[in-house]
């Protein structure tokens, strides 16, 4: 029961640090528009973060519970592994100001442990494919569904006074905003569920063909919303003016986009990167207005990080279990 404990601590710890690594994805674009202050809009993003939980049934949590390693093989000490590679390398990637993706952080830790644990069969090899495809899916499709909606935002609005659509949207903006928390939370907080679920399963708490219990459902995304609050303003600067600088109409159009895009995701239970999502949405509405608007060397760096995030991850959890392994923990 201790391990347990720990385990699930270790789980929600992660949570809040997402929640502040992450709280860039929601309220980036309504800073960087001067739409909210940073302190509003962390409280905005929040609590649309936390009552997504109502909207959206629980399709993610179960794929990381039940659809990416064998439930069967996971011990404690595969997740205390996989928590603790995910939990270093959001740390560090905060730290520099990479808007690296949670997601992949916990899936590329938790693979990497369950195979250091059990070998290379632990793996549901079909499921990882699919997360990895959408490494390059997500931002894609954020991207062209930010174009799409800012060509038809500036058809509309083409001849009116700028001033008087700067002002629509920065309202706009607040709906776009807690439309894209909601995906955010409904995303990224059942990930971890799915971690503590699988915890649940290992030391016979749960049945493997129970549902997630609603103490855990609830405890994930107060943890995310607090995380949330505590905010990331490294990545925040990064994505809300350095990529490019976004008027309101643009920022509507990129947290729309996102919106649609995991809210479509979260349905069909694909655990994406929310970071993703929002930074191809960013580019796309960036790049419409010229390609030199968006600072490319810019999305270099972050490039490289999303493509390291799970590789790199999965060696660290590797390494963390067999340090585990070697102290008899």
């Amino acid at each position: 029961m201790t391990i347990l404990i720990i385990v699930i601590g270790l789980a929600l710890l992660f949570d809040i640090i997402n929640g502040f690594h992450d709280a860039a994805n929601s309220i980036a674009t309504i800073v960087g528009t001067r739409v909210l202050s940073p302190g509003l809009a962390v409280l905005w993003a929040a609590f649309f973060n936390f009552i997504s939980y109502l909207i959206f049934e629980l399709h993610v949590a179960n794929t990381i519970a039940k659809g990416i390693v064998h439930p069967e093989i996971v011990t404690m000490q595969v997740l205390i592994a996989g928590l603790l590679a995910a939990i270093l390398w959001n740390l560090a990637t905060w730290f520099f100001g990479l808007p690296s993706s949670s997601s992949h952080t916990l899936i590329g830790g938790f693979v990497g442990a369950a195979i250091a644990g059990a070998g290379f069969s632990a793996v549901i090899y079909s499921a990882v494919l699919k997360i990895i495809l959408f490494i390059f899916l997500a931002p894609l499709i954020g991207m062209l569904v930010a174009t799409l909606i800012s060509i038809v935002v500036m058809w509309i609005c083409k001849n009116s006074n700028r001033g008087t659509v700067s002002r629509h949207f920065k309202k706009l903006q607040l709906l776009s905003a807690a439309a894209f928390s909601i995906g955010h939370g409904a995303n990224d907080a059942q990930k971890i569920m799915g971690i503590i679920a699988v915890a649940l399963i290992a030391s016979g708490e749960l049945e493997q063909s129970a549902s997630i219990p609603f103490w855990v459902v609830i405890s994930c995304h107060t943890a995310m919303a607090v995380g949330t609050l505590l905010g990331g303003w490294r990545i925040v600067k990064t994505m809300g003016s350095k990529i490019t600088r976004l008027k309101p109409f643009e920022g509507f159009s990129a947290e729309t986009s996102g919106a649609i895009t995991l809210f479509s995701t979260s349905l069909l239970g694909i655990p994406v990167s929310t970071t993703h999502t929002i930074t191809g949405a960013i580019v796309g509405v960036g790049a419409i207005r010229r390609i030199s608007a968006v600072r490319w060397g810019v999305t270099i760096p972050i490039l490289y990080a999303w493509i390291l995030t799970i590789p790199a991850t999965g060696l660290l959890a590797v390494l963390i279990h067999y340090i585990l392994r070697w102290i008899a923990f």
